[in-house]
């Protein structure tokens, strides 16, 4: 039994094993950063909805959309299309691809995430992921299976047509996940001047209150996007109350299916 595990464990490629490895490490450290430098003091570790968020959520939600929009979403288009034959980014150094696609998709994303806020139909895709009343390094987690198969098919398809190594499809989750994590995290930082730059919890946490913060600070990684277009807003306020200020419903099948309630319940 030990060997075949061992074996099993010695098939992954090296790439793979470093991505998990990372994430696992960053999740280890955050927490235990939420615990020495708390922003919202005496928030525990197992706060409500922690399980729903880590077991369907971050692992089984995240482990069959990524057969979905890998095996069936983008391998058909690259199947129609015949774009990633042409190995147009093969040739090009793993860091510089990742950050190319590092700031496009997030720029990307900036507007995506803005358009959501604005849109009553893709609110309802993107209102689970406001609805913890509770922000830290998992809850960002939550969010609904149709926001992630967009958001994740527009990611990668761009890798997989470009012909990009698998290394840069891994290296990219990593980037996405720890920045994730960071975001959302409840650890008191003070990044000063480089939070006009680089997004992280100071604005974050502000955009998951149910304060006029709610509607800005829509950047995940550069925080340059949200002072250009003037929806950047970082107060001195403290961050307290988060959440929606309407019902959601406490567990992962009810929330899935809540984002095609009737809109004449609201």
């Amino acid at each position: 039994m030990l060997s075949e595990i061992w074996n099993s464990l010695a098939s992954i490629p090296h790439y793979k094993a470093v991505s998990y490895s990372i994430i696992i490490c960053a999740a280890v450290l955050f927490i235990l950063l939420e615990r020495l430098f708390p922003y919202n003091k005496g928030q525990g570790v197992l706060r409500e909805g922690f399980f729903n968020d880590l077991a369907l959520y971050t692992i089984a939600q995240s482990y069959i959309l990524g057969i979905i929009i890998f095996t069936f979403i983008i391998s058909t288009i690259d199947k129609t299309s015949g774009l990633s034959r042409l190995h147009l980014f093969t040739a090009i150094p793993i860091w510089i691809q990742l950050i190319i696609f590092t700031i496009t998709h997030d720029f990307y994303i900036y507007w995506m995430h803005r358009w959501q806020h604005n849109n009553k139909y893709l609110w309802r895709l993107h209102e689970a992921h406001h609805s913890p009343k509770k922000v830290d390094w998992l809850s960002g987690s939550r969010s609904h299976a149709f926001e992630i198969l967009i958001n994740q098919t527009i990611e990668f398809l761009p890798i997989v047509i470009l012909g990009s190594p698998n290394e840069v499809i891994a290296y990219k989750g990593v980037i996405s996940a720890v920045w994730g994590m960071y975001i959302h995290s409840n650890i008191n930082v003070q990044t000063g001047i480089l939070q006009k730059f680089i997004n992280g919890p100071e604005m974050h946490r502000i955009h998951h209150t149910t304060g006029k913060g709610r509607n800005r600070n829509f950047s995940t990684k550069l925080a340059i996007w949200d002072w250009i277009f003037g929806t950047a807003y970082l107060t001195n306020e403290r961050a307290e109350v988060y959440g929606l200020k309407t019902f959601f419903p406490d567990n992962y099948l009810k929330q899935f299916i809540f984002a095609f309630r009737s809109y004449r319940k609201g």
